[in-house]
C-alpha cells in the first residue's frame, strides 16, 4: 500500500496527461529520471528485481519528489547473474526478452527505465497497438519514433541506449548514474 502522503503529487502517468502536448524541460525529465534511477539502484543493489516500472508506479509528492512504488511482483534473485522466466509486468513497459518468453534479469528492469524516459519526452509510450500481439511484435522490433527534436542529442541516445532490443547493450544503472547529463543531489 501506498503511503498518502506520495499521493498528493499523483503519479507519472497523471502528470504526462495533464502536460496536455506541452512538453516538460529537459532538466526537469533528467531530475525526474535520475530520482527513479537511484530508486532503482537501490532495489538493484539489495538484488530486488522490480518487474512493474511504469509511470503509474511512479509517484509524486507535493515537492515534486518521485517515489518507486508497487513492489507487489519483485522478484528477489540470489546472484546478480541469476535470471527471472516469470511472464509479468505491464504490456507497454515489459522488455523484448520478456514478449519472446526469455530469462530476464536486471536489464529488464532499464528496459522499463526507457519507457518512462521516452514517455516523459514524448508525452506518449514508444510502443503502442491494437492488440497485444501487435504490441509485442512492436517491442521485439525495437522500431519507435524518435523522441521531439528540441531535445539534446545525448538525451535521445539515453533512449536509445535503455531501449536496446539486445539486453547486453543496455546500459547498467551505475553506468547511466555515472553519465554526465546526471546530476546526483
Amino acid at each position: 500500500m501506498v503511503n498518502l502522503r506520495y499521493k498528493v503529487g499523483g503519479d507519472l502517468l497523471q502528470k504526462i496527461k495533464q502536460a496536455k502536448g506541452h512538453y516538460f524541460p529537459e532538466a526537469q525529465i533528467l531530475d525526474w529520471f535520475t530520482q527513479i534511477a537511484l530508486a532503482l539502484k537501490h532495489c538493484h543493489d539489495r538484488k530486488i528485481l522490480h518487474r512493474d516500472i511504469k509511470s503509474q508506479n511512479v509517484f509524486l509528492t507535493s515537492k515534486n519528489t518521485t517515489k518507486l512504488g508497487d513492489f507487489g511482483i519483485a522478484k528477489v534473485l540470489s546472484h546478480t547473474i541469476d535470471k527471472a522466466r516469470t511472464i509479468v509486468g505491464t504490456p507497454y513497459y515489459i522488455s523484448p526478452e520478456i514478449v519472446q518468453n526469455k530469462p530476464y534479469n536486471f536489464t529488464s528492469d532499464m528496459w522499463s527505465l526507457g519507457v518512462i524516459l521516452y514517455e516523459l519526452c514524448a508525452l506518449k509510450p514508444p510502443f503502442d497497438a491494437q492488440n497485444i500481439a501487435a504490441l509485442g511484435i512492436k517491442i521485439v522490433k525495437g522500431i519507435y519514433s524518435p523522441i521531439p527534436n528540441h531535445y539534446s542529442r545525448e538525451l535521445k541516445t539515453f533512449v536509445s541506449q535503455l531501449l536496446s532490443t539486445e539486453p547486453t547493450k543496455r546500459p547498467g544503472i551505475n553506468t547511466i548514474l555515472s553519465m554526465s547529463s546526471i546530476k546526483l543531489k
